[in-house]
Order: structure tokens, then sequence, then C-alpha cells
């Protein structure tokens, strides 16, 4: 093969068993591929092939999903990683084929267009701090949806052992306490009420879990110097999260953007002279959900948000609308509180500096950790403007 030492894109179609690879030019030349096991030996035999291009950089689809394990054990051989969103290569492919038949071939193949064409990826970083957050939030998550489930098949049993069921905010003690005055004599109910009881008994294991990860939530999250905590609403498992998806704030040019990205960005659904705007179903759902949280903690007693919210219902908006005002306003406020938390971050470590902070909007309007008047009806925003954060190949 000739210009094996010129950078080149290894594109990637990672799956949990295994890979399959692209290796191609700065002019878009396919110079090989091959599909490999994920196993040691596979992943010895694709770093052998790849040893030929000494100056490359890997692109990965899906490095925060199913891409994860494999970027993870290729940074940890000190290989350079961006991160491909599935939607970029969905439409690279689509243009590059004509239609959208999928293969493993034709995924490595728009992975590595895309990592050719495209500057600014987000570069992967094995950041550890995050990385046990992840696993911790994640698995706070798994013990939030089981106790929904549990709660939901508690409220079932108790309905047929009691006229008229338990009220709809039911802790495991109350649960306990229903459930001793319940004596059933046929054996459905005698099997309901053991049901009920071994229910009431998880209840109480998964609630013990919820408080012991909650509080090690808080202290990892408290160690990251971030202050998403002082804001209202937001917890220990919220500002997790919002600290494993966001990762880099400065990555996001303004607060328009970040909008796009969390999904509270309203899309412009006007027609003629009605103008209205509604809200976006894309973005990350994880923030979405979080944000959500997070105005429906300041809705639930009297403050600045609670009051934004009135305001936008006597404006004119239904409930639905006045929710998506307040949610952008919300994600305005996380945002303008994270570039506050890296540029705080860059004064105590110059060496770390968050590169200039492009994206900081010193006139924004959220201030503070509650939603104020502003331009919430802003729809999505236009290209981003700042210079690439991604030093790849262009093509000729």
């Amino acid at each position: 093969m000739n210009d094996t030492h010129k950078r080149v894109v290894i594109g990637m179609d990672p799956h949990k068993r295994s890979v399959t690879i692209e290796v191609m030019a700065a002019d878009e030349t396919v110079l090989g591929g091959n599909r490999y096991a994920t196993d040691e030996a596979g992943f010895a035999t694709m770093r052998s092939f790849v040893s030929q291009f000494p100056d490359r950089v890997w692109a990965i689809e899906g490095c925060a999903g199913i891409g994860h394990h494999i970027a993870m054990r290729l940074l940890a051989t000190g290989e350079e990683i961006v991160d491909v969103p599935p939607k970029l290569s969905a439409r690279a492919r689509v243009f590059s084929t004509g239609q959208g038949r999928k293969t493993d071939a034709t995924d490595a193949h728009s992975v590595a267009l895309v990592g050719t064409r495209m500057a600014g990826l987000r570069p992967v970083v094995n950041d550890e701090q995050l990385a046990v957050l992840r696993v911790l939030v994640d698995r706070r998550r798994s013990l939030g949806e089981d106790h929904t489930r549990m709660i939901s098949q508690l409220h079932a049993l108790l309905l047929e052992l009691i006229p008229g069921g338990a009220k709809k905010d039911l802790s495991a003690a109350q649960a306990k306490a229903l459930l001793a005055k319940v004596r059933p004599r046929d054996v459905a109910g005698k099997t309901r009420r053991r049901v009920a009881a071994e229910l009431i008994a998880d209840l109480e294991r998964i609630y013990t879990r919820k408080k012991a990860a909650d509080k090690e939530l808080r202290a990892l999250v408290v160690a990251t110097g971030t202050t998403l905590l002082d804001l209202n609403g937001i917890g220990p498992s919220g500002a997790a999260r919002l600290l494993v998806e966001v990762g880099d704030i400065t990555r996001f040019p303004d607060r328009g953007h970040f909008a796009s990205w969390n999904g509270t960005a309203p899309i412009d659904a006007s027609s003629g002279d009605h103008v209205r705007h509604r809200l976006s179903r894309a973005g990350n759902r994880q923030i979405n959900r979080t944000l959500h949280i997070m105005a429906t903690v300041q809705l639930r007693n009297p403050g600045i948000g609670r009051d934004y919210y009135d305001r936008r219902k006597a404006d004119g908006k239904t409930s639905m609308e006045a929710m998506r005002a307040l949610k952008r306003r919300l994600s305005d406020i996380v945002y303008k509180t994270m570039i506050d938390d890296a540029i705080g971050r860059s004064i105590n470590e110059p060496r770390t500096g968050p590169g200039g902070q492009t994206g900081h909007d010193s006139d924004s309007s959220a201030t503070g950790s509650h939603p104020s008047a502003g331009s919430s009806d802003k729809p999505l925003p236009g290209p981003a403007t700042t210079h690439p954060r991604t030093s790849l190949p262009a093509a000729s």
C-alpha cells in the first residue's frame, strides 16, 4: 500500500463480540479493512494490521454506547479516537450509497467518511472520575426503575386485598402497616398477601441501596468541584448524569446549541400569521429528563421558577408550552453554571484550561438558579461558528 506514512482515518462499526473497520486516506481512498473479534486474539490481530499506518486516528460510532468498550481498550494502548454520532454515519451511508441498506462493511465505510470529512468531532478521553460516575449513576437509575416497578406491582396486589387500594405515595413502612391488618381466608388472598409482603421486603432493601447510592454519588459529585448541586431541583443523580453525558461543556458554542442537544430548544411550528413553537422530541433524553425533574421540583412550591411558569400561562401559553419554556430557561441556567465551573477550574488549574471558553455568554439572562425572562421561544440554533476542536484530515 502507498502513502502509509500519511494520516488515515480508521472507521469502526462496533458490536459486542466483533468490530468491522475500514482504513481511509484523506482523499477518501479505501486502504483496507476487515472484521475482527473483540477477544484478546482478535484485538491483537486488528492492532497488528493497523500498525502499518503509524499516523492514524480512530473514528468509532457510538463511543458512549455500544462502542464504549472497544474505545476504552484502544485508549489504554495510546490510540487517538473521535466519537461519530450514529445520526451522522446514517446520513453518510444514505448519501454515499443512495439507499439506507445496512451491513457492517457499509457502516464502517460511512463512519470512516464522517471521520475524514468532518472537523470538530468529539475526542474520546479516558476520564476515570467520569467513568466511575457513569457506573454509579446508571446503577442508581436501575434502582429507581426497580423501585417504580415494585411499587406498581404492590399497588395492584393491595387493590385486590384492600377495598379502594392504597394511597398513591406509599412507603414500604406504610404498606407494611396496611398489610398487617389484612387477614384473607381464601388461598388466592393468602398468596397475594405473601407476595405483597415479599415486595415490601424488596422495597426496603431497594430504599437502603438508593440511600447509600445517593450518598456516594453526592460525595463524588462534590469532589469534581461542580456547583450543579446548588441549583434548585438538581440532586446527586441529576448532577452526575449531567457531568457524565455533557463531558466537556465548552464543546457547545453557546446555550442555544446546548438546548438543541438536550431537546429543550423549541421547534418552529408557525403557519401564516399564527406564530407558535412546539416541544422537541429529539436530543439527549436522559438530560431532558433531568431538566424535566428540575422543572417539576420548582413547580411544587412557590418561587421564581413557579412565578416564571405562571407568567407564561398568563401570556396565553398552554400548560405544556409553559413547561417547555421553563425547561428551556433551566437549560440556560445549567449551561451557564457548567461554563462558570469550567472557568473556575481554568483559573485554579491553568494547565488544563477549557480552551478559551468560546461558549460563555456573559449576557445570558439565566442568572442564579431560577429562570428569568428571556428568549425561551428561540427555535433550534444555526450552525456553530467556532473553530474545530479536533484536527482531522480534510478530503481532497
